[in-house]
């Protein structure tokens, strides 16, 4: 599947209802509308090492575990101060308003969605390369919360090893396409040569 850009489905969804943790919906004040557009400067260099490439990112978030109770296939906790980050970007924009709505439940602004004017060919390749130790993150996160008495802890570790298998399955795959998107500024068509990951790699064809 080609990469699917989801800052024009965000820019639509903004102004209006977004999903709550309740599972309803909730309306943002016109002040904190559009705040991941114009994130703090330093939001990038703080940016947590677990998030995946992509345009949306967290960065010293406060969210009090709810990111989860919208956005489950996107958002994963940190195990020490309990902040959030992105381990999947969205796809399309049912996915895309879901993660709208848990970034904007955010009061410290810690998200921000210009991930796309910060990553690099080069530094997604660092990221890939590097992978190794955010699965074993996410694995030991697994381990320490499934059997936690805690409710919430036990659905995170769900969403924990979610982010292993995406990391051994389809996330290459992604990156490849994201590669593509970096560069040429379109997705690629179906058939077109994408991007390597690896040195060791050869640009492979695209499929939908």
């Amino acid at each position: 599947m080609s990469y699917w850009d989801p800052l024009p489905a965000v820019r639509a969804a903004e102004r209006g209802p977004l999903p709550a943790p309740d599972g309803g919906t909730w309306l943002p004040s016109p002040q904190s509308r559009g705040t991941w557009w114009n994130p703090r400067p330093e939001r990038w260099a703080e940016r947590d090492w677990r998030n995946v490439p992509g345009p949306f990112y967290g960065a010293g978030t406060d969210n009090c575990w709810m990111g989860r109770l919208i956005a489950p296939a996107h958002v994963l906790y940190d195990d020490e101060w309990g902040a959030e980050f992105v381990y999947r970007q969205p796809r399309d924009p049912a996915q895309a308003l879901a993660l709208l709505g848990a970034v904007a439940q955010d009061p410290m602004v810690g998200y921000a969605c210009d991930g796309d004017e910060h990553w690099t060919p080069e530094l997604v390749r660092d990221w890939w390369r590097d992978r190794g130790r955010v699965r074993e993150w996410a694995a030991a996160l697994d381990r320490a919360w499934s059997f936690s008495v805690r409710e919430e802890e036990r659905e995170a570790a769900g969403g924990a090893r979610e982010y292993v298998a995406y990391i051994d399955g389809g996330l290459a795959q992604d990156l490849r396409h994201y590669l593509f998107w970096l560069s040429e500024g379109r997705p690629a068509d179906p058939g077109e040569p994408i991007p390597a990951l690896t040195p060791r790699q050869s640009w492979v064809l695209s499929s939908k």
